[in-house]
């Protein structure tokens, strides 16, 4: 997915600036066009399967849109994936609040898929605007859960130790966003049941919506490390990213106090802090309520000879070495300075557990049960903190399962293992989850080439930092691009420059890609680094469509590809001129070992307003584009040998018709 991404951007770029050579100008089209070409067709032949993995193909390409959420909505619901298109349909409502439509469709499926008070409060919105449909479906919701509350209110009134009288009322009340009614019954609920821990994190949902933080926090912390998978994860994704302060594990234990996982982190927490008296209170009640924990009767045992008391902390020691956790006995035997087993790695039941548990996680992955698959890497990662692999699979497994704010920290965590490919395949995916979630999002673009024509070298590049803060329909950026050649002065040619020679700083605004279209527009100034020549105001704008067809370079499969990137661009610097450029290539794709390979046929042409002759010309020719494992994913080297004829010669010092070999490379990054 990622590799089209990257290339598709890179070869849109690369002949849309080789295009500008003369005018200085480059507007690299943005990635996913092939994609979505490709679903819609699918989509047109009902192939839904194949659409849908298209759509999200081009959604992570960096293809926004809100109407291309809605399409995927519909795919989804066409193959019954009800919950699939209720979360994309409250995408598109994301990027376009004022889509009513998209809302009331989102506002049903959650009616649909039991999240009933999200519904009641879209219909609730969009009743109170006019909208008769909403008002209906409003009627339908509300009418019913009112008279449930006031039913069941009845039955608690009459018994107030009925535990599944007092369960409905809280969850009734809570669709109906009776909060504080919600909040009440769900902590009465749970002191009627305290094993029920699915309760704390009812309580804590409910606290968080009502702005009480403090008991929120609590009430879900002590839910995350609940023994039920569903609830600890729950439970986490509504907590806050950082990790939990001392206060907060004591405010949870108040409420679960004979939650053992909470007292267990508690007590390491301490431990790193150097709370070492804390910490061992801590221990002491794990080791009393839980007596075959051995790692934490050894940490017991390790913090009372820390403190000289030996006669204490032995017997504890002592029942470690006697214990069946080999590794753990070592670890006593090397603070008493007692010889060492010899083991096998493996031998562990730590290990074993590990491993056992890594084994079922790629069973799960090839089955597709990706929920399971990362409840097994977690167990495995438990068992062995330092298995980066494992920590690389859990990023994947979240990325998979669209939870990409669980998916970087793992990435995160496998930057740093001592195997460079595992680093080298966290990184990269650490850095394509996070560049589309920055509000502020810089990228870098160089394009060096050769000209066999001019005899020159030339280079351009642009340094652009774009805004994405809200859902405007354009975002304002800064961008600042250098623009220049080798031999800077050329004798014969009218102004006697083959560049501009120029810093160009500007602001700009530039709408998202829709189908291939984006809409641009800034105003700077350039700085001539070239002696004797000014600079001076600059204002530029334009219209970009690309779009690319086929096995574009570096498909792992081989095949045919048809790329075609077409602007308008208004130059001032150059007597207020428009400029229109369409680039075209048809040619073949495949690998060959490490190397990409892409060949094809050249078809260029440029026209402009004030017909100037060198911005009128026909191009066409062979190239080569290829790109060799090892080098970055958006670095491509380019070999083109072209045949162009002027077709306005008024005002022309060379000859109509021209040969040029160009070689280039072509380089991105975002951050």
């Amino acid at each position: 997915m990622r590799r089209i991404r990257f290339s598709l951007a890179a070869a849109c770029a690369g002949c849309v600036i080789a295009t500008f050579a003369v005018a200085g100008q480059s507007a690299p089209a943005p990635p996913g066009y092939a994609q979505l070409d490709a679903a819609y067709r699918h989509l047109k032949q009902k192939e839904y399967d194949e659409a849908i993995g298209l759509f999200r193909e081009a959604i992570s390409a960096g293809s926004p849109g809100a109407g291309i959420h809605k399409d995927l909505a519909y795919a989804y619901l066409k193959i019954g994936e009800t919950e699939a298109a209720r979360d994309e349909f409250r995408e598109a409502m994301r990027l376009d609040p004022a889509d009513t439509g998209a809302a009331l469709e989102y506002a049903f499926l959650c009616n649909e898929t039991r999240q009933t008070a999200i519904a009641r409060r879209l219909f609730d919105h969009y009743r109170k605007q006019g909208n008769q449909t909403a008002a209906r479906a409003f009627e339908n919701i509300d009418r019913p859960l009112a008279e449930g509350i006031v039913r069941w209110t009845k039955v608690v009134t009459a018994s107030p130790g009925n535990f599944s009288a007092r369960l409905e009322l809280a969850r009734l009340a809570e669709q109906r966003d009776e909060m504080e009614l919600a909040a009440a019954e769900y902590a009465a609920a749970y002191r009627l049941r305290p094993e029920r821990r699915e309760l704390l994190l009812d309580q804590g949902r409910v606290w968080k919506f009502l702005g009480r933080m403090g008991q929120a926090n609590a009430a879900l912390l002590a839910a995350s490390r609940s023994q039920e998978g569903t609830t600890a994860e729950a439970a986490r994704e509504l907590l806050p990213e950082r990790y939990p302060y001392v206060y907060e594990f004591r405010a949870a234990l108040s409420l679960d106090p004979d939650n053992l996982e909470l007292h267990r982190e508690l007590a390491y927490l301490l431990l790193e802090m150097k709370r070492t008296a804390e910490a061992e209170q801590e221990f002491a009640l794990l080791v009393e309520r839980t007596p075959d924990d051995l790692l934490s009767v050894a940490q017991l045992g390790f913090l009372r000879l820390a403190r000289k008391d030996a006669p204490a902390a032995m017997p504890l020691l002592d029942r470690v070495l006697k214990g069946n956790d080999e590794e753990l006995a070592d670890r006593v035997r090397s603070a008493l300075k007692m010889p060492r087993t010899l083991k096998r790695r493996g031998e562990t039941p730590r290990a074993q557990v590990s491993l056992e548990a890594k084994e079922l996680a790629g069973r799960s992955l090839k089955a597709g049960y990706l929920k399971d698959a990362r409840k097994y890497l977690e167990v495995a990662q438990e068992n062995d903190p330092l298995d980066f692999e494992v920590m690389l699979n859990l990023g994947w497994a979240n990325n998979l399962l669209h939870d990409d704010r669980q998916a970087v920290p793992w990435f995160n965590m496998a930057k740093k293992s001592p195997d460079p490919a595992i680093a080298k395949e966290a990184r990269q995916a650490a850095g394509n989850l996070t560049a589309d979630q920055r509000p502020i999002a810089t990228s870098v673009w160089f394009y060096p080439f050769y000209s066999s024509r001019w005899g020159d070298a030339f280079s351009y590049a642009q340094v652009k930092t774009e805004l994405r803060l809200f859902n405007l329909p354009v975002k304002p950026y800064l961008s600042a691009r250098f623009v220049g050649d080798a031999r800077q002065v050329v004798p014969g040619i009218a102004g006697g420059y083959l560049s501009e020679g120029a810093i160009i700083g500007a602001v700009g605004l530039a709408t998202p890609a829709r189908h291939g279209i984006v809409l641009w527009g800034e105003a700077g100034r350039a700085f001539s680094y070239i002696k004797d020549r000014k600079g001076g105001p600059d204002y530029r704008g334009g219209l970009s469509l690309g779009r690319g067809f086929g096995h574009l370079l570096g498909d792992s499969r081989p095949g045919a590809l048809f790329e075609s990137n077409d602007d308008a661009v208004f130059l001032s610097r150059f007597d207020h001129d428009l400029l229109f450029y369409s680039q075209n290539r048809l040619g073949y794709s495949r690998k060959l070992g490490g190397v990409a390979l892409q060949l094809h046929w050249n078809l260029n042409l440029t026209a402009d307003t004030r017909r100037q002759y060198w911005a009128n010309t026909l191009e066409s020719g062979p190239g080569l584009r290829m790109r060799v494992d090892g080098m970055p994913r958006s670095m491509i080297l380019s070999l083109d040998v072209l045949r162009g004829a002027y077709f306005m010669n008024a005002g022309n010092p060379w000859p109509p018709a021209f040969t040029d070999v160009r070689v280039g490379v072509w380089y991105a990054l975002s951050r």
